[in-house]
């Protein structure tokens, strides 16, 4: 059966990814929409209605104070504001300058409780749209391949996750809330300006906005580049410290603060220069604006002026239209704010759509089914496999794992060992050929059913910065306390768990640098004994483990093992002597492959390394004996360095500084 149409390419991926849609806010609304207008909620939909209503309430209200106010002052100056002349009581009250003053003030008081419940009842719209993309952001991550994560850096991803949400909430609020409202009252304005007044003060307010809005848009447009680079270099020195502070111990180890210091003082220094031409940028904007719709306010004013003088106009009508290009500044100024808003939001989560857009690499083709494990058996067959086409790793790789069976994976570092786990996992799919498991084509079936049939004990250990009992209940989150402690006992970390004052409650800290590398491998252990998978990788395993431990260790990964199908990969050759079969790779291809005394008399490459392995540890030894002899008796003697690899040596905490292994001594 041919893959080559039915599942995707490494390199298409790649090439689907570098070529993304560019961010636009009609793009961008277009996704916010079914957020802002869920059809599964009903109540949020109810929301959207309501806030509407009270937006054109409350609009209303803003038209209606600056009428409340030319009363008030023509009440005061004893001008009429009607033709009729007050007759009786009642149309003398309704005339009175202290009347009129109490409208104002309610009118005013009425148009900031609308806007405000407004806002109220529209924030749980917003913040629904921001959780819900935030969720699918998340998620996607989550889908997109290995070598997506392996090429990105983690604080710099994060800081575009932060910034993209930020920049949804500003869309959503903006152009709900600021936008459609604005472009609703500065059209009623102008038709009141129409009626009230005449065409000239239309046309010199319409001259006004628009250089205004234009103005605006080109000195906009000049800050959007200063935004980008203030952005990319606040990026950069986040990535750098985040970098930095990952690898705090290698910066001790070389006394190299003063060197990160610097680095990211250089990163800071770009940020500090671009942040003053954004905040400089930013008055030269304000500055503009101002000196336009101060010219165009002034001519209108004297227009009125003249019309007091000539007769035509009262003192409430200059009042009147003062207060309304005062009402319509508010708005204008809410226009500039909301473009430079919107289109700084639009920068900010451009990358994130870039993300979002990143089809996964790796994904479940249509119709896929669950994987149905009877026994276990695994197959290569013809595998080959290259992160880059010009570089193959895998050339055309074939062998079984029969069911309940062990099989190891020996070779020089860069054969290919450890890609033959990842592939397993489906964290890259095979180049070409097929890997069957009781004769299903993994890629045919589900990736969630293909991972849960598989432990693996990697050799990286990675841990949450949670508790013990978090991360060994990781393997399987239904289980009881009494069955994550029994997996600690089998993966031989009960001891150190129980010696510590929180027991299993203990924080292991970030990436588990709380633990030794002893430790946080046996960690690695108990979680894939807690989940009790058919089919077991244990890549490294034991790794980061003294002699001693390792011990320990191996016969409870054969206890573990025993009667399920099992892949080891392998440096320290002593942990895979009673494999049923040793597979020899080198260079992407089997060398050699037998049993180990098979593979020893042939006097091939594997006979080879376990010579060499030999030779280091019995200079270990004599080194010992010397140090016995010469020096300090209770001294631990220093490793000798295997010519190949020191798998026994802790890679975070160093020899001889495994807690559990100190305890047993």
């Amino acid at each position: 059966m041919a893959h080559t149409d039915s599942h995707p390419r490494a390199g298409d991926a790649q090439s689907a990814s570098t070529s993304p849609e560019k961010a636009t806010l009609t793009r961008t609304l277009v996704h916010l929409w079914p957020y802002i207008w869920p059809g599964d909620r009903v109540d949020l939909k109810m929301r959207v209605v309501w806030s509407m209503v009270l937006l054109l309430i409350a609009k209303l209200a803003t038209l209606s104070v600056p009428f409340t106010f030319k009363w008030a002052i023509d009440a005061l100056n004893g001008t009429p504001s009607a033709p009729v002349q007050p007759s009786n009581w009642t149309m003398w009250l309704i005339a009175s300058p202290l009347l009129m003053t109490a409208s104002y003030g309610a009118v005013r008081v009425l148009m900031a409780v609308l806007t405000q419940w407004r806002d109220g009842i529209f924030a749980r719209v917003a913040m629904h749209a921001v959780r819900k993309l935030a969720y699918i952001t998340f998620v996607h991550m989550h889908e997109l391949s290995l070598r997506f994560h392996l090429e990105r850096k983690t604080g710099g991803l994060t800081r575009v996750l932060e910034r993209g949400r930020t920049g949804i909430e500003v869309i959503v609020r903006m152009v709900i809330l600021q936008l459609i409202p604005t472009i609703v009252e500065v059209s009623l304005l102008m038709g009141v300006l129409l009626w009230q007044f005449d065409w000239r003060y239309v046309l010199v307010t319409a001259i006004t906005v628009v250089v205004y809005m234009y103005y605006t848009y080109l000195a906009t447009e000049w800050r959007i580049e200063i935004r980008r680079k203030m952005n990319d270099s606040d990026t950069e020195a986040n990535t750098k410290a985040i970098d930095s502070l990952l690898n705090y111990e290698t910066v001790k180890y070389f006394s190299a603060e003063q060197r990160e210091a610097e680095r990211y003082d250089r990163s800071m220094e770009r940020y500090e220069h671009n942040s003053v031409k954004t905040y400089t940028s930013l008055a030269v904007l304000n500055t503009g604006q101002a000196v336009i719709f101060t010219a165009g306010l002034t001519a209108i004013m004297l227009m009125c002026a003249l019309g007091v003088r000539d007769g035509s106009k009262t003192v409430g009508d200059f009042v009147l239209v003062n207060a309304m290009m005062i009402q319509l500044y508010q708005p204008l100024n809410f226009m500039g704010m909301v473009y430079r808003e919107i289109k700084q939001a639009v920068i900010d989560i451009e990358k994130m759509f870039n993300v979002l857009s990143r089809n996964p690499e790796i994904r479940d083709i249509p119709g896929a089914t669950p994987l149905v494990v009877s026994t276990g058996n695994v197959r290569f067959d013809d595998v080959r496999f290259a992160y880059d086409p010009e570089r193959p790793i895998l050339k055309g790789l074939s062998f079984e794992v029969p069911a309940g069976k062990t099989v190891a994976i020996v070779g020089p570092s860069g054969a290919g060992k450890s890609t033959i786990s990842r592939l397993l996992f489906r964290l890259y799919d095979v180049s070409s050929g097929k890997i069957l498991i009781d004769g299903q084509d993994i890629r045919n079936v589900t990736q969630a059913s293909l991972r849960a049939s598989i432990g693996m004990v990697p050799q990286d250990t990675v841990l949450f910065n949670d508790t013990i009992r978090y991360n060994i209940r990781y393997g399987r989150w239904d289980a009881s306390d009494a069955e994550v402690e029994a997996a600690a006992q089998l993966a031989q970390i009960d001891t150190f768990i129980k010696m510590s004052p929180k027991g299993y409650e203990t924080q292991v800290g970030e990436r588990g640098l709380k633990l030794s590398g002893g430790e946080k491998q046996r960690v690695a252990i108990a979680r894939t004994v807690l989940k009790a998978p058919p089919i077991l990788v244990l890549d490294e395993a034991t790794s980061a483990l003294d002699s001693h431990t390792e011990h320990e260790i191996q016969e409870s990964l054969e206890r573990v093992s025993r009667n399920r199908t099992s892949l080891v990969i392998a440096h320290r050759l002593s942990t895979i002597v009673g494999a049923d079969e040793i597979i020899v790779l080198d260079q992407g291809r089997i060398a050699e492959r037998g049993t180990h005394a098979q593979l020893l008399a042939s006097g091939g490459l594997y006979a080879s390394m376990w010579n060499r392995q030999r030779e280091a540890e019995e200079a270990r030894e004599k080194l010992a004996q010397i140090d016995d002899e010469h020096e300090a008796p209770n001294r631990v003697p220093p490793p000798v360095e295997d010519p190949v690899q020191d798998p026994g040596k802790d890679p975070v905490s160093g020899p001889g500084k495994d807690s559990l292994a100190t305890a047993a001594e």
